[in-house]
């Protein structure tokens, strides 16, 4: 009998000093999050070009005299604002423009002087993503001491996307004027290129 208890006893000790370890296996395992980096910021690539844009430019204004004023010329630096349109057809963009520049070119030999140039344009371009080169035409309106007169130019230019809004540009245009203030035979030709920044909205 005391071989029975005595081995009783063994067992329910035994039992007892399991009791922790089984009460300790049933808790729920403790997990420590893995940090997670941050996603990373989107980064412009290009895109649409479509919309409406506006700005301003600098460049240079290289007036020649042809006929009745061969032999006169200038060039000086121009200010300007300009304003447009463009529609992108995924790989073609279109769009159409208005843009003034003030100018202060003397010509010599005779005094006269350029004012102002006005234009109104039609571009066309290929979308190259962040970058757009295009060509463009239209008219101009030519402001002279001596008189106006309304021509034709045309010219090439290319536009970066800095941002998906901002955009920086350089721009030549070739010009041809005739009978310049009513008088015939008063032609003269001028080239303008300009640095523009744009905003597009």
């Amino acid at each position: 009998m005391k071989k029975i208890l005595s081995a009783a006893a063994a067992v329910t000790a035994t039992a007892l000093m399991t009791v922790p370890a089984f009460a300790g296996a049933l808790d729920e395992p403790v997990v420590t999050p893995t940090p997670t980096a941050p996603p990373p910021a989107p980064v412009y690539t290009g895109g649409d070009w479509t919309g409406f844009y506006a700005g301003a430019q600098i460049g240079n204004l290289d007036v020649d005299g042809e006929n009745g004023l061969a032999g006169v010329g200038g060039d000086d630096t121009t200010y300007g604002l300009h304003a447009g349109y463009n529609y992108d057809f995924g790989t073609w963009v279109v769009g159409g423009e208005l843009d003034y520049d003030d100018a202060s070119v003397d010509l010599t030999p005779g005094g006269a002087s350029v004012d102002s140039v006005w234009r109104a344009k039609l571009r066309g371009g290929y979308d190259f993503g962040r970058t757009l080169v295009y060509a463009t035409a239209g008219f101009a309106d030519l402001d002279t001491s001596v008189g106006s007169d309304t021509g034709e130019f045309y010219g090439v230019g290319v536009s970066y996307k800095a941002t998906e809004q901002f955009i920086v540009s350089g721009e030549y245009l070739m010009h041809d004027f005739s009978d310049i203030g009513g008088a015939a035979g008063v032609d003269a030709e001028a080239d303008t290129f300009t640095v523009r920044a744009s905003w597009q909205f």
